[in-house]
Formats: C-alpha cells, structure tokens, sequence
C-alpha cells in the first residue's frame, strides 16, 4: 500500500493530468501556463540539487517568498527529499522574529526571494545551524555561503543523470507520519509554537475538503492570499493540485503595496472560478464596489440597493432561499442579477462562482451582501493544527452566519471548562480528531500536552453546534488575539511586560477578535496613582487630575510604541489604541482569576461586553472619554 505523502499525491495527479496548467505566472506582460508534467520536472531537478547540497532526512529547509511558481516547486522539491520545510511569513519585519524561528526549527538552508534576501542577510552570523541561503531572483554578487535557485537546480540535473535511484530511494522511503512543515504561530516574540505538521495531515485534509467541495479540473484560482498561510496552502495549493485544477499567482511588484495593487487586475486576467478570501479583503472589495456604484449616480445607487434588499429577501440564510412566497420574487431578481450584479461579477473576471472565507470570522452582513450579487463568499473554519480545515460552508450545503458543516472523517465535540462534552446548542471549547489534527509543537512538549489530549485537539475556540449540524464560532474560548486579517497573536507576554515594568498598572487584558485594531482593560494601581498626583498638586476631583491621570496611562503603553523607551520590544499593531480604565481588580472571589491565578478571559469579556464594545466606537477610542473620567474620579 502507497504512503500518503505529499509527493506521491504529487505524482499521483501528474500522472492523471500531466498535460493540464497546474500553475499561471506572469513575470512580464501576459500569464504564462506550466503544465503538470513541467512543474514535476522543476520539482526533481530542485530537489535533486539539494540532496547535491547535502540535505537529509528530517533536516529543515526555510522558504519566505511571494507567492509563485518557484514557491511550490520549493516546498514540494524540499519535501521529496524528506526534508521539512518551514513556510515564514513575508510580513516579518522584526529581525529577532525571523532569527527565532530561523534558530529555533534549526533550518539547514533558507531559500528567499530577492525582496526579503537582506532579512536573511542582517541576521545570518548569529544562526548556527544555516549553511545555505537559495535566493530565488538573481541579486548580483553572491557571498560564499549563497546559491541562485536556478544554479541549484543545475546541480540537480547532474544529480539525476548521475544518481536518479538515490533521488528515487529518497522520495519513495518517505511515511505519511513523517513531518512536512513546521509552521510558527504568531506568538510574543519570545514564543511563537511551531506546529509540525506531516504528510498524511496535509493529505487527509485535501481529501476531507475535496469530499465536500469537488474540484473539477477546469477550475482555476488566483491564490491572493500569502502562500505560507495554512489556509491558502491547503485549500489553495495542495487542494487544486490533487484535482488537476490549476492555480495563479499575483504579479511581484517592487513592493509588497505593489503586488497588491496588482490584485484586481490580475483577477480579471485569469478569471478564477473561485478566491480565497479573509474578512479584510471581503471589506475592501465590497468597498470597491459600493464606491463603483456611487460614481454611477444616485437613480443607479437608489436600483442597486433596492435590488440588494430584494435579494437579502430571498435568499434568507443560503440553505432556504426562496422558499414559500419568496419564489414570486424570482423573476424581478433575474432582471436586477442581468442589469446589475452579472456586471459587478465582471469585474471579477466573469466566472467567479464563490469565495471561500477563512482567517477569521466574517460579518453576515458581508456574507449576504456577497451572496445577493452572485458571488458567495462561503465561510469556513479551521486552525493550522488542524491543516487547517475543521468545518466549511458549501455549495451543495450552506447556511449563512454559521462556519459550516464538519468535514468528513473528522469527530468534532463542544466541551466545558472541565473538558465535559456539552449538548446540542450550548457553548463551549471546540475539540476535534481525525487525521488532520497535527502531531504537535516542534520543541515544545509541555505545549503539545496542552492542546493535545488523548489525540484531541482543544482549539481554544469558543462554539456551539445546531440541530442541523452547523458549527458556529464565536471567539477565543482562551486568549489569542486575531486581527481583522486573520493574523492570530499571544497576549500574554505584552500584558505580563507591561505590567511588570510598570508602578501604576496591576493588571491588564488586551481584546482583539477580528477587529482593525486592539484594546485593553486596564486595573490601575491606585496608590501609586494617587501618590503621583499629589505629588503634582492636583486634585483627582478636578479635570485636569482626571487628565494627569488618564496620561499617565497613556504614557506607560507609548512606551512600547514607535519613539518610547521600549520600542519594538512587540509588534505595534498588537499593543492597545484604547484602553479602559476599571474600578475592580481581577480576583478569585469575582471569578475572573482561576485558581492559578490566571485570567478567566471568558468570563472577563463577556462581563465587561459594554465597555469593550465602546472601545470600539469613535467616542470610546479617545481614551480621554467619560467613562474612564468618570472610574478615576472614584479612585
């Protein structure tokens, strides 16, 4: 019986599709295709010059590029060699970042475009295990210890004309437990987890998500998102690839602002059958349209609106659209789809048939306004421990605001605090199993026996199922904060930093569930306070005492921002735009404090649901506003 690894469901699809397009890229002025059978023969040369290199089993290899073909024919060759690639973000700035997740999986060689080659370069002397850097665009001059992509592949066909059964023993001897990728969470910079993921939980999830969304081989999708991410990794690559479907990549700009500008005009050049998305995306193309609209007039901005309604009407939640009455509203609707929506679908590239969403939770307003124009954005849910898809929206089966059904072959239970299966409709922790589910964190027991129990996956995600099967996901069940991108980060040691250095803050919760920016909920110190304010002459009565006071808390989180003495201790983004200051300490005896002490993040939220939400108002973010006034003069 053949492993189910990556290569051989690589070679499995070119020996059923050789001839199709596997991957489009346009480097010029125009796409152009390779076929399956050209990508296996980039594939071997690649992986046959790093065995030249030296790689062996179970060694690391980095990959941090822009999407595009040589980011597959990367991954894919390092994994014929039975190396594990480690796939990094292209958004890492911070060199102790890169360097942590560089020194940490212990990687072997780096292979970087040339956009991010001096990020490797800045930090290379002080990672000691890194004997290669393969740069993917030629820079130039090259030190000692760096190798062009395509001199890499040179060696490789002397390899496989010298020694093709050593090549053919290597891929062949691969198992499907065998490690495929260490991916890094988002943690503090201090501890970012690696979550190995291996070959058999890759496969298993193409096969549990091709088994609810079947891929014909027509299909086509411009994978908009970073590869790197599990998300567009799975459901993108490995997905279309096993269905001898076909896959596009962005044009490279100069800039990563200059790839993206090249988003929409790429869409409509490869007319993709369907795009992944993230919520941060879905608003700014509905923003694009809705902008398109408006420069039409108001008679035509008056019809689309009408026309939206009359479609929200109809089509209800998906799984029961134009059911009973509903259906007389037919015909009107057909007239608005052929003067309006097929239009807007246009723009997409004509033959956009939905969205899959992911990252994060989206917005039913978004996913009904997406589903009125023609062009579903079905929402899905998952985590990279999970490689990464746990449930889906689709097609055939849909039901809007929810994530979805469960993938098959996939058991997926609700539990309590305690770790109690919870039933129908309740809340609690979604727990999942199946062969997906990763095989742990790379050097990190005490995590992996955390998150992992009895081959349990505990997801740390807040949820419930309905009678009919679908799962919604409401939040973090423990402590992540997750951006409106879907990009996920650990609070925990901002807060514990801050805290730490600080005279006048005792305890803080940073929020964050898929919003544009971060909050906390501050517990002041109120004697250090008061001491400090005497100590100006002010009255804590008075609105300049109320102001001094606000400032200086305002003064303590600045101090991690850009110009503060503690700058780019964390990445920005993550640190609180707006905090509110709270009269009450977290304790056990209000049961916001567990018996270790630590914070009962739940429960926290959900009780101060009022002033979280008012954070997030225009009003509330001015941290000056009236109720922070209003708990400091009460000091």
């Amino acid at each position: 019986m053949k492993e189910k690894t990556i290569p051989q469901l690589f070679e499995d699809s070119v020996a059923k599709f050789s001839t199709n397009i596997l991957m489009w890229e346009k480097k010029t002025d125009k796409y152009v295709g390779s076929t399956y059978n050209d990508i296996k023969n980039d594939v071997y040369r690649f992986a046959a010059g790093l065995l030249s290199l030296g790689i062996r089993h179970g060694e690391r290899t980095a990959l941090i590029s822009e999407g595009r073909n040589s980011w597959v024919i990367s991954e894919i060759g390092a994994l014929y060699t039975g190396a594990i690639n480690v796939p990094l973000s292209v958004k890492i700035e911070e060199p102790e970042e890169l360097k942590f997740r560089l020194t940490h999986s212990g990687a072997k060689f780096v292979i970087v475009s040339g956009m991010h080659a001096q990020k490797v370069r800045n930090i290379k002397n002080d990672l000691p295990d890194l004997e290669k850097t393969i740069i993917l665009d030629n820079l130039g001059d090259l030190s000692d210890d760096e190798i062009l992509f395509d001199d890499v592949s040179k060696l490789g066909e002397e390899f496989l004309t010298n020694q093709k059964g050593d090549f053919e023993n290597r891929w062949q001897s691969l198992k499907q437990d065998d490690i495929a990728n260490i991916c890094y969470t988002s943690g503090t910079t201090a501890d970012p987890k690696g979550i190995m993921l291996t070959h058999r939980n890759y496969t298993a999830n193409v096969e549990q998500a091709s088994s609810m969304l079947p891929v014909p081989e027509h299909y086509t999708s411009l994978l908009i998102l970073p590869w790197d991410h599990s998300f567009a990794h799975t459901a993108g690559i490995y997905m279309l690839l096993s269905n001898g479907a076909s896959m596009a990549s962005v044009q490279i700009g100069k800039t990563l602002m200059d790839t993206l500008k090249n988003i929409p005009q790429n869409i409509k050049e490869t007319k993709p059958t369907f795009l992944l998305s993230v919520p941060a995306l879905a608003k700014n193309f509905r923003k694009n349209i809705e902008k398109g609209i408006k420069t039409k007039g108001p008679k035509v901005e008056k019809l689309f609106n009408n026309a939206l309604k009359l479609a929200y009407d109809y089509n209800k939640q998906g799984f029961n659209k134009g059911k009973g009455l509903q259906i007389l509203k037919k015909p009107l609707l057909a007239l608005y789809d052929k003067i309006l929506f097929s239009k807007i679908r246009k723009g997409f590239g004509g033959n956009l048939e939905f969205f899959i969403g992911g990252g994060a939770l989206l917005d039913i307003e978004l996913q009904r306004f997406f589903y009125a124009i023609g062009m579903p954005m079905y929402q899905g849910y998952g985590l990279t421990e999970a490689a990464p898809i746990i449930s889906a929206n689709m097609p055939i089966k849909h039901k809007l605001g929810s994530s979805g059904y469960i993938v098959n072959d996939l058991e997926v239970k609700i539990c309590n605090d305690d770790g109690i299966e919870v039933p129908v409709g309740e809340k609690g922790e979604i727990v999942c199993r199946g062969e997906n589910v990763m095989k742990g964190y790379w050097e990190n027991e005490s995590a992996t026996n955390e998150t992992l129990k009895d081959g349990w996956l505990y997801t740390g995600d807040l949820g419930y199922m309905d009678s009919d099967g679908f799962l919604y996901v409401l939040g973090r069940f423990k402590s992540l904060l997750i951006s409106s991108d879907g990009e996920k980060y650990s609070p925990e040691g901002i807060e514990e930093t801050i805290v730490d250095r600080s005279n006048y803050v005792d305890q803080m919760m940073l929020y964050n569930n898929q919003s544009s920016y971060t909050v906390a909920l501050l517990v002041p110190n109120k004697e250090a306070v008061l001491e400090k304010l005497k100590s100006e002459n002010l009255d804590i009565k008075s609105k300049e005492g109320q102001r001094a006071v606000i400032k200086i808390f305002e003064d303590e989180i600045n101090k991690y921002k850009a110009g503060g003495e503690y700058e780019n201790v964390f990445p920005e983004r993550w640190l609180p735009a707006s905090f509110a200051i709270l009269g009450e300490a977290f304790t056990e005896q209000n049961r916001f404090l567990n018996s270790t002490l630590k914070m009962v993040r739940n429960r926290i939220t959900e009780y101060y649901k009022p002033r979280i939400d008012y954070m997030f108002m225009p009003e509330g973010k001015d941290l000056y506003n009236h109720q922070n006034k209003n708990i400091v003069s009460k000091f």
